[in-house]
């Protein structure tokens, strides 16, 4: 790899955005996109981002398996297990009491004029952030032409005999 390739690796593991990365790394602005585009693309250059992210995750322990098991407390966690409550009234308990699975899915917990207040991350936002990481929640985008001719198939189920076949179409 040449200096400016190995400084766009290591721009690039700053915030994951190519093109900046490869702004600060020195490329032109009016070509970055491009550029790093064909950087990520280049085997030597995905290697020694993969290499240095895995140096990553080793050395902070921040893994993607640890990212998804604290989104899981949150999105699968149990009020009940933090507080009680019954005919009026809300107990909370002990903090021994509250297993970890649970204790990490508690954002804040504070006295009030009125008695304690728990309150917990969101549970909707993990459980959509599990959810497009298992491929769950698929935005669709119609692609349909102004005059409603022609709707593309997903890309997933194009094979070069159905683009050929289109291409022959549209050219015919």
């Amino acid at each position: 790899m040449t200096p400016k390739q190995e400084r766009f690796v290591q721009e690039y593991l700053k915030d994951l955005n190519a093109t900046q990365a490869a702004i600060r790394a020195g490329y032109s602005e009016n070509t970055a996109g491009k550029i790093a585009h064909e950087n990520l693309t280049k085997p030597e250059i995905a290697a020694a981002v993969a290499k240095a992210q895995m140096q990553r995750a080793a050395r902070t322990e921040v893994t993607q398996d640890r990212v998804i098991h604290e989104l899981a407390k949150i999105a699968f966690s149990d009020l009940r297990q933090v507080a009680d409550w019954s005919g009026g009234r809300i107990n909370t308990k002990d903090s021994g009491q509250i297993p970890d699975k649970v204790a990490g899915a508690i954002s804040e917990v504070r006295n009030t004029k009125e008695g304690i207040v728990v309150k917990m991350h969101d549970k909707i936002a993990a459980l959509d952030r599990l959810g497009k990481h298992l491929g769950m929640f698929v935005e669709k985008v119609d692609h349909t032409s102004s005059d409603g001719s022609m709707t593309p198939a997903a890309p997933d189920t194009v094979t070069p005999a159905a683009v050929a076949a289109l291409v022959d179409k549209l050219t015919g």
